[in-house]
């Protein structure tokens, strides 16, 4: 979310998302309000610090990673308060184990974590130790929701594209298999104890490591989606799999542009998609969230109230647009 003050957020996605909210994230903050800083923060025994590039692995923790302790510990104190008594699903989100990968340096060395195997391995362990321990604390303050933990996994095709550059750009770190990119990404879905998601706003969208992996449902931009990703889709469907769908913009439209303020047109590509591809009609509002496509930090504060809005009126009109095509057809 847009902004710096998370008291705002939350209000604003409690307002807007009451049957499914979650937690804000506000990298407006800086260093540590991140998706990586703040992941950071949950991992044990793995301490990191900030560098001119980003992120590295250190011997002990840099003050940006204390910064992120403090903003995720101000973050659950202000989201206790504002959702105290809240009974219904609860979203939670971290960055993925791969992300993570290759976004953090090693410790004696520029190149990702993503290039050494037992880097690999350990940052895995944390992350499952950490997310773990952040889930139960999620649940002591709200006890009565059902805590959802998605895994944010932007970079993850280029992981097992094989197209991560390393620190001089002028190579690639070695391709991960599929079977092995799920192994471990399943080791931290289970951690949380919780259903889980898992977010990939890139092209190439990995469905079949992702439902190998145990997730509960996958998370994409609609935009990003490509005919070739349809039978992956299917079968993830197929397998009762949840599809978080991201089908409101995350950018305003341009100036000549018309918003779309009644949904109907995310709701009507999601009701295309789902006939294109030939699934049953009555499944689509049980397995499908619609969201925004992707983070909406970048985004005027009003422009990302507005499009929670769309998500919530597109998924109301998603029933209708059905029963009308069921008439077409009759």
């Amino acid at each position: 979310m847009p902004g710096t003050d998370p008291r705002e957020a939350i209000a604003v996605v409690i307002g807007e998302l009451p049957e499914l909210p979650h937690l804000p994230e506000l990298p407006g903050r800086g260093p540590g309000a991140d998706m990586i800083g703040r992941t950071v923060s949950l991992l044990v025994d793995m301490p990191a610090q900030t560098t001119p590039r980003g992120w590295r692995l250190a011997a002990k923790p840099g003050r940006d990673a204390s910064r992120a302790a403090s903003f995720l510990s101000a973050d659950l104190d202000v989201m206790e308060e504002a959702a105290s008594g809240y009974e219904g699903p609860f979203k939670i989100q971290a960055c993925g184990p791969w992300t993570l990968a290759a976004s953090l340096e090693l410790s004696r060395s520029v190149e990702p974590a993503l290039a050494d195997p037992g880097a690999v391995a350990d940052l895995v362990a944390s992350l499952a130790e950490g997310l773990a321990a952040h889930v139960a604390a999620v649940r002591r303050r709200l006890p009565a929701a059902t805590v959802i933990v998605q895994l944010d996994e932007p970079a993850l095709p280029g992981v097992l594209a094989g197209s991560v550059p390393t620190a001089s750009g002028l190579y690639r770190v070695a391709a991960v298999e599929g079977s092995d990119a799920a192994d471990s990404l399943r080791t931290v879905l289970d951690s949380a104890s919780a259903p889980t998601v898992v977010h990939c706003c890139a092209p190439e969208i990995p469905f079949g490591c992702i439902k190998k992996a145990g997730a509960t449902a996958a998370s994409f931009d609609l935009g990003l989606f490509r005919r070739t990703d349809e039978d992956a889709f299917g079968e993830a469907v197929e397998s009762g799999m949840g599809m978080f769908i991201g089908a409101v913009p995350s950018v305003p439209p341009a100036a000549s542009q018309r918003p779309d303020s009644d949904g109907r047109e995310p709701a009507t590509a999601v009701v295309d998609l789902w006939q294109r591809i030939g699934l049953p009609p009555g499944e689509l509002t049980r397995q499908v969230v619609i969201t925004p496509a992707c983070g909406l930090a970048g985004t005027p504060p009003r422009y990302a109230r507005a499009a929670l809005e769309r998500c919530q009126a597109a998924a109301r009109l998603i029933p209708e647009l059905i029963e009308e095509g069921s008439r077409e057809r009759r």
